[in-house]
């Protein structure tokens, strides 16, 4: 039996039972998993958690399943890196890096939340998962369905890159590429979820798909010591990673396993899409939609589902929010590489830029623990670095011609 008692609507609060189901019908909000906490607390322990295999499931009970993990017994537990090299270049004491650029087995944080998703469609009885995706859930769709038995259907726009497009064929689901922006894909299939009874994970599941970040926050408070830091950044497309993380961390200190919680959190967009920080920034609640037109296309999401809740986070915790030049996600992604040696896709380039330009403006402390996410691997993205890297140095197979090519270099 789950810890789940129900599914809430965010905007007035009706409850609803835990069914496929992700609006409310009375004031159309979205719903989210509500917990029975004064029961997990009673069985939630840091030397439970401490005990248990290193996946993401060390943290069920705050997960919206009722049984057993059926999906994604091997994702989650990625490295939190303490990013000595990076600090100093960025000018701070304490930088840590949470990098799911290593996350199994599709190389981005989705598959923390596709692994939470498609053990509900189990439990669920679905036979078929589907998923509107910018290219990194399609990919864990893809895989995790693989391995579990399902018939999938992945929509994507058909302006994604090539490096993205096959990583989701090779593992043969039915791949639909849409002409069009993600925000009308994923209108196409929220037509479709509501005529074929196929588990959307992004839509008819996202209750509790969306659950699944939250063990991004969770892992970051253990790793850390069973510490919050004083500053998250993260990348935002919908919001949703955002809003889960912050709700991690609201949870453990709950439950009693955090006992202080002061963590500024921050919102990190490319300028070519960035209705969240353009809020933020205006100091506006209302998220206005925009066409995108930037290199992170796994952010590239004009109008945000959960923007307006990530707005709100930003408020509550006393971060803020930023966006970056298409022009400094490149930077980003390379002062990483350069400084840590973690190749990390554009949305991680947008985050450490990010990073930068706040510790640059005073609203990171240099003195204060920080933790930026970075949510995927740069092996999806080498398009977007074509001609933005160092030479090659090409020479004929002989001592003469390497000792040309050495004087060069050492000019």
């Amino acid at each position: 039996m789950g810890y789940v008692s129900g599914l809430k609507c965010r905007e007035c609060g009706r409850e609803f039972p835990v069914e496929p189901i992700y609006v409310c019908e009375f004031c159309f909000g979205p719903l989210e998993a509500v917990y029975d906490y004064k029961k997990i607390k009673r069985v939630l322990t840091k030397k439970t958690i401490e005990k248990r295999e290193k996946n993401l499931w060390r943290y069920k009970e705050l997960l919206p399943i009722d049984g057993e993990p059926q999906v994604g017994l091997k994702s989650g537990f990625t490295p939190l890196i303490k990013a000595n090299n990076l600090a100093k270049e960025l000018g701070v004491k304490e930088l840590y890096v949470k990098d799911d650029t290593v996350a199994h087995p599709t190389l981005s944080f989705k598959d923390r939340v596709v692994a939470v998703a498609l053990t509900k469609a189990k439990e669920f009885g679905f036979d078929t998962v589907a998923c509107a995706s910018t290219g990194n859930l399609a990919h864990s769709v893809s895989a995790h369905g693989a391995k579990a038995g399902f018939n999938r259907f992945v929509f994507i726009p058909a302006t994604l890159e090539p490096s993205k497009i096959v990583a989701s064929l090779v593992y043969e689901p039915n791949l639909i590429a849409v002409d069009g922006n993600y925000d009308e894909v994923n209108r196409l299939c929220s037509e479709i979820a509501n005529k074929y009874r196929w588990a959307f994970v992004n839509i008819n599941i996202r209750p509790f798909y969306a659950e699944g970040s939250k063990t991004h926050g969770f892992e970051i408070i253990e790793q850390l010591g069973w510490s919050a830091p004083d500053n998250v950044v993260v990348p935002c497309a919908s919001g949703s990673l955002l809003t889960k993380i912050w709700k991690a961390f609201k949870e453990f200190k709950e439950i009693g396993i955090l006992k202080e919680l002061e963590t500024k959190v921050f919102a990190a967009q490319a300028t070519g899409c960035s209705p969240i920080s353009t809020a933020i920034k205006q100091g506006v609640d209302v998220i206005r939609p925009v066409k995108p037109d930037t290199i992170a296309k796994s952010l590239a999401i004009g109008n945000p589902a959960d923007g307006f809740y990530a707005l709100q986070v930003t408020k509550e915790s006393g971060g803020y929010g930023e966006d970056v030049s298409d022009e400094e996600i490149i930077d980003g992604i390379k002062l990483l590489a350069k400084t840590e040696g973690i190749f990390a896709e554009t949305a991680g380039g947008v985050t450490v830029a990010t990073a930068k330009k706040l510790i640059e403006q005073g609203r990171i402390g240099r003195n204060e623990t920080t933790v930026v996410c970075i949510t995927g691997n740069g092996l999806k993205t080498q398009e977007a670095l074509t001609g933005r890297t160092v030479e090659v140095h090409y020479i004929k197979p002989n001592m003469d011609a390497f000792e040309e090519i050495l004087k060069k270099i050492s000019k």
